[in-house]
């Protein structure tokens, strides 16, 4: 009995002390728990840098400058002088149109407009002065002849007066007289008509005939120059549908010229966008297949709405650098609307229940403790965030695992995925080197690790023929 009772005894006292050692080892196990339970997020700076207010918009691409050449008569094509791909200036000849009749009547006024002109300098020079001095002449005639008439009409009078010459000789001195004043006035009065009326109308009507006969050779020399094609434009042949003998028409284009030297990619963007623009922005055009974007500028911004997709046309101009951005084909413009200098700036993953201007985000404390608080937000570009009120610069948020995460909680702040990349592959290499500095030379042959074992274990032949001895 007393031995049972002792060993009673002694396993309630080991129960008791099993009891209290158990107790403190549980209480461990809740501790780690409760240190496991910690969110591991990830953290950013709040730092203070430029911001700009970006617009994108899918555009595009036209030429600086595009002609189609269409021919202004009907005729056949006699030569080109150009290819399709070619490069040509300003005022080349092109191509040429059969034009041998358009020549002869261009010869044909041309001898008309000579012989105007020479019948111009006639009138001119000789038949009008030739008719004003005649003018003159009988003016002077005439006077002369009534000055004579009056005199001898005078002196008759006298005589008759005297007794001496008869009635009928002084009536026949009266009428040679009234002749001879009706002739003067009738010279003269086509010598003043001459100098007013008619020498102007003799000079117009000589002028209209040569001006008729001038306007003639223009209008046929004009026709004669509408069969040869010259380009308006510096730049590419882009089309040239026909080919020689063909019939050029005046409703399609014989050839297309564009200059490709500097491109206008054309987009729509919402008024709201378009508010924020002005000429002369800075902008960019990117394009599938080049590697940088090309530096533009905002060459219009479209005073108008589109009637039909309620947008605003905007023009971004670049500089084609080797003819990579090519007329027809898509690209994205990116147009620099706005630029706050040294802005307090976050990660926009770093706003959280983001509504118009207002937002909030986790604040992390010097003991990894978050703290929820509302900020306003500016310029948001994508990427980043202009805080314009609540965050200070160095301050530091919560930029993943802050969806859900309840305020003052204690968190854990884990790099980004590649930074954590970047350090392992920097340590694989430092290991590698490392490793490399530590192995002997290749000259240097280090033994097999189990050379001494194969010298000191015996064959499995003889281990079992020892053990069928020991037997």
């Amino acid at each position: 009995m007393s031995q049972r009772k002792h060993g009673l005894v002694c396993s309630g006292i080991f129960v008791v002390l099993a009891g209290v050692v158990c107790l403190p080892l549980t209480g461990c196990g809740k501790a780690d728990k409760e240190e496991a339970a910690t969110v591991s997020v990830q953290a950013a700076t709040a730092a203070q840098s430029d911001i700009s207010r970006i617009v994108n918009a899918e555009a595009i691409i036209f030429p600086i400058a595009q002609s189609a050449i269409t021919p202004k008569l009907n005729a056949p094509v006699k030569k080109f002088y150009v290819t399709r791909g070619q490069k040509v200036q300003q005022g080349q000849l092109l191509a040429v149109l059969e034009n041998r009749d358009l020549s002869a009547a261009a010869m044909d006024n041309k001898g008309a407009f000579e012989q105007a002109e020479a019948a111009y300098s006639t009138n001119v020079g000789a038949t009008l002065p030739e008719e004003s001095a005649k003018a003159e002449l009988d003016v002077q005639t005439s006077r002369q002849e009534l000055d004579a008439q009056q005199k001898l009409y005078s002196s008759r009078e006298d005589l008759f007066k005297q007794g001496a010459l008869p009635r009928k000789d002084l009536d026949s001195a009266a009428v040679a007289l009234a002749q001879a004043r009706s002739a003067y006035n009738i010279a003269k009065k086509h010598l003043d008509g001459l100098n007013a009326v008619g020498k102007q109308n003799a000079l117009r009507s000589a002028s209209g005939q040569l001006t008729s006969a001038k306007g003639k050779l223009m209008n046929a020399e004009a026709m004669l120059s509408y069969t040869e094609i010259r380009s308006p434009i510096a730049g590419f042949i882009t089309d040239r549908p026909l080919y020689p003998g063909e019939m050029a028409s005046t409703t399609a284009p014989l050839l297309t010229v564009m200059d490709i030297s500097q491109v206008i990619a054309k987009a729509h963007v919402p008024q709201s966008d378009a508010l924020l623009l002005h000429k002369g922005d800075k902008a960019s055009i990117t394009l599938a297949g080049i590697e940088k974007p090309l530096p533009g500028k905002v060459s219009l911004v479209s005073p108008a709405l589109d009637p039909n997709s309620t947008t605003v046309e905007i023009w971004v101009q670049a500089v084609n650098q080797d003819q990579q951005l090519r007329p027809g084909t898509t690209a994205q413009v990116s147009i620099t609307a706005q630029t706050v200098k040294n802005a307090v700036v976050i990660p926009s993953a770093a706003l959280v229940n983001a509504k118009e201007d207002a937002a909030q985000v986790l604040v992390l404390d010097d003991q990894s403790v978050v703290h929820t608080r509302d900020v306003k937000t500016g310029i948001q570009n994508g990427k980043e965030a202009q805080i314009v009120s609540g965050l200070k610069p160095g301050e530091t948020v919560v930029t993943e695992g802050a969806y859900g995460l309840p305020d003052k909680i204690k968190v854990k702040v884990e790099k980004p995925a590649s930074e954590a990349k970047g350090e392992a592959a920097d340590k694989d290499k430092e290991d590698a080197k490392d490793d490399a500095k530590a192995s002997p030379a290749k000259d240097e042959k280090a033994p097999p690790d189990n050379a001494d074992d194969k010298k000191t274990k015996p064959a499995n032949g003889a281990d079992k023929k020892s053990a069928g001895k020991k037997g």
